[in-house]
């Protein structure tokens, strides 16, 4: 019995394209970027990624930080700084420098001083950001144009107009003082005296400071719904209560992270310190930036300057530590 010759033609009709499986896509084409993300897992991606900010922080900030404390540790003046060879000092360098009265006498006007500062940025930036809710479209571009002017402003430049302003015998401020009545300050040297060149400094930074307290807080209180306010005014709640019970809690966040920038920004202050007064006159406006670089300039002990500057980080960090440690308790506490 003979079997069925086999067919080996293409089959036809309706049972042949039901039995025949689906065509496959096209692959898709593989792009030079798809090959590498392929080549690297990716949970590496990110890391890479961040990885040149990474490298330019620990270039610009670490390795500073790293030499300051290697050369705190070791006996280093000038002719180490010019053959090379210092040799290992321990905390003779930290000792010295905590037994000098001078020193804490500085760190006590550090203190003071960034306090101060902190202070009145905080108060004054809050109630400019405040008022510039308030101002129309037009007022409030001009005020705003301003602020930008005066933030981004050279540091050198704004302190010379300072100067200029301050000046004893063609300074503005003593021509104003004596047109209205004030004779006591015709030719006066505002520099000359401790603590009107402290004056002058806190209110140069204060101005430098401002426009980078205002303009941000006013771009956090254009987030908040205008309804709360509305609501709060029906209810009858002044300013002060809508302000306390509204805008603070809401943009507590926010003020935490610019009263912790303006701590550090002032704390370690130096530029304007430096260009203004040097420090003087007679120490009333040296500050712990500027007490470790007289030490290492004048003295040439560029050891205890790096311990001094060491010093002043640390205590900076504390101060940090303490201020965040407030602001954790009262968040849990709300």
């Amino acid at each position: 019995m003979t079997r069925p010759a086999t067919r080996t033609g293409t089959a036809s009709g309706p049972a042949a394209t039901a039995a025949a499986p689906p065509s496959a896509p096209a692959p898709a084409p593989v792009s030079a970027s798809d090959g590498r993300r392929r080549a690297v897992p990716g949970v590496l991606w990110p890391y890479l990624l961040i990885a040149p900010t990474v490298v330019g922080i620990a270039f610009l900030l670490a390795y500073p930080l790293a030499r300051n404390l290697l050369i705190s540790l070791q006996h280093y003046g000038m002719a180490e700084l010019i053959r090379g060879g210092a040799g290992f000092a321990g905390l003779e360098n930290y000792r010295e420098i905590l037994s000098d009265g001078e020193f804490w006498q500085v760190a006590r006007r550090t203190l003071w001083w960034t306090g101060i500062n902190v202070v009145l940025i905080m108060v004054i930036g809050t109630v400019v950001a405040l008022m510039l809710q308030r101002l129309g479209k037009r007022m409030r571009t001009l005020v705003l144009s301003g602020l930008v002017l005066a933030w981004a402003s050279p540091v050198i430049a704004t302190t010379t107009v300072f100067q200029w302003l301050f000046s004893s015998r063609l300074g503005v401020v003593n021509w104003l003082l004596v047109r209205l009545g004030f004779d006591s300050f015709q030719d006066y040297s505002w520099l000359a005296h401790g603590p009107a060149a402290f004056t002058v400094l806190v209110l140069l930074v204060v101005w430098q400071s401002v426009p980078f307290v205002a303009i941000t807080l006013h771009s956090a209180l254009t987030t908040v719904p205008t309804e709360l306010f509305e609501s709060a005014r029906i209810d009858g709640a002044g300013g002060w209560r809508v302000f306390r019970s509204i805008t603070l809690p809401l943009l507590r966040p926010i003020f935490g992270l610019l009263l912790s920038l303006e701590v550090i920004w002032v704390f370690r202050c130096f530029a304007q310190i430096w260009a203004v007064t040097g420090g003087g006159p007679g120490g009333a406006t040296t500050t712990l930036p500027v007490y470790s670089y007289q030490v290492a300039r004048s003295l040439h002990r560029y050891d205890l300057g790096a311990a001094a500057a060491t010093l002043t980080v640390l205590v900076l960090i504390a101060v940090l530590i303490l201020y965040f440690r407030q602001m954790f308790r009262q968040e849990a506490e709300l």
